[in-house]
């Protein structure tokens, strides 16, 4: 069978008197560094939670080698190195053969043999390839599109595959990424920019309060939508966890909930508890804002976006607002430095005015 991507393809044998599948597979290396691999995914057609067997040239000898890896979480974030580690999967054999020595371009064949769960069919077959290995520890593939979508789900009796990621899972993960993008990433840092600094305009008045509050309340609502989304691909994706990029994103959302609640219970500006309300009222909102934008970079990271236009145009985004940001703050400064001047300088006049009266009258 040839597969769709990478110029790779598949032959295998099942037998289901003993649930044993012999596989070959067909790739290229990319690199004279690089290494190929394939695996078994058996949750999902995805990359995380393979099992994968992955050739490369011993980095000693130059021979071929196979080993076999398992892909966690970890491998992904790019955490931790990739260690080869015995598979957990019934593993009987395996073997690799390449045409000719390893160069970019040279073909490899590598084949597993496995023991199946019993009456089980069909099989998640991951496969990849990539550029470098450091030692023994290959490193990311390429993250172009069809590198991401080097996946199939067969069926080893009939021989029907069904390839690439699921459209609903690509669909809701771009309108994750986007809905928290506008919301935690830019509303609501444009929120708190317009109370910070509309505020000190006298001639607004109060429309600072609701334009503030709109603007908020707007992004809470897209960022709650967005929020909603991710536990969503979370109970879609057993055994994937971004514990760093999970947690932030409850963080945000808790502290987003608690400014809106807070709304409910604002005092009035004479109430003796006025200051404390608004001393944690600014905490806890710059405390949000900080954290949502931190999280939305780590989400460009987990979405493999890291090197993207997506997160430039963000990146831009952010970096006109802090440059508002910081063009008002001198304003301000600048006004505020003039006003402390005048009445230093009122001040002093009508001291002198005093103290002339005072010498006239002697």
């Amino acid at each position: 069978m040839t597969l769709p991507t990478q110029v790779a393809s598949i032959a295998w044998t099942f037998h289901p008197r003993n649930a044993t599948l012999e596989v070959a597979f067909s790739g290229s290396f990319i690199s004279p560094t690089g290494w190929v691999g394939w695996g078994i995914n058996p949750i999902s057609a995805e990359m995380t939670g393979t099992r994968a067997l992955i050739a490369f040239s011993d980095p000693n000898s130059g021979r071929l080698v196979v080993l076999p890896y398992f892909l966690d979480p970890t491998v992904k974030l790019q955490r931790t190195p990739l260690l080869s580690r015995p598979s957990d999967l019934h593993l009987l054999s395996s073997s690799g053969a390449a045409s000719a020595a390893v160069r970019e371009g040279s073909a490899v064949q590598i084949y597993g043999a496995f023991k199946l769960v019993p009456n089980r069919t069909r099989i998640h077959l991951v496969w990849n390839r990539g550029l470098y290995v450091q030692g023994y520890s290959p490193t990311i593939h390429p993250t172009a599109a069809a590198d991401l979508a080097s996946t199939a789900t067969i069926d080893l009796t009939s021989g029907a595959a069904t390839t690439g990621r699921p459209k609903y899972s690509s669909t809701l993960k771009s309108t994750h990424a986007v809905l928290n993008s506008v919301s935690w990433g830019f509303l609501l840092p444009v929120g708190a920019l317009t109370a910070r600094y509309l505020r000190q305009i006298q001639s607004v008045g109060p429309t600072w309060f609701y334009a503030h509050a709109a603007v908020q309340l707007a992004g809470f609502a897209l960022g709650t939508v967005g929020f909603a989304i991710g536990i969503r691909l979370g109970s879609m994706s057993p055994g994937v966890a971004y514990g760093l990029h999970r947690k932030l994103g409850v963080a945000a959302f808790s502290l987003g909930a608690l400014q809106t609640l807070a709304l409910m219970f604002r005092p009035r500006t004479t109430h003796k508890f006025r200051k404390y309300w608004k001393s944690y009222h600014h905490f806890v909102g710059y405390a949000c804002v900080v954290l949502g934008v931190v999280n939305v970079f780590q989400g460009f990271e987990v979405m493999g976006l890291g090197v993207s236009y997506s997160k430039l145009a963000y990146c831009l985004a952010l970096a006109t607002l802090v440059g508002i940001c910081i063009s008002l703050e001198v304003n301000s400064w600048v006004i505020f430095c003039r006003k402390a001047k005048e009445e230093k300088m009122r001040k002093e006049a009508m001291a002198g005015t005093r103290f002339d009266k005072g010498s006239g009258s002697n």
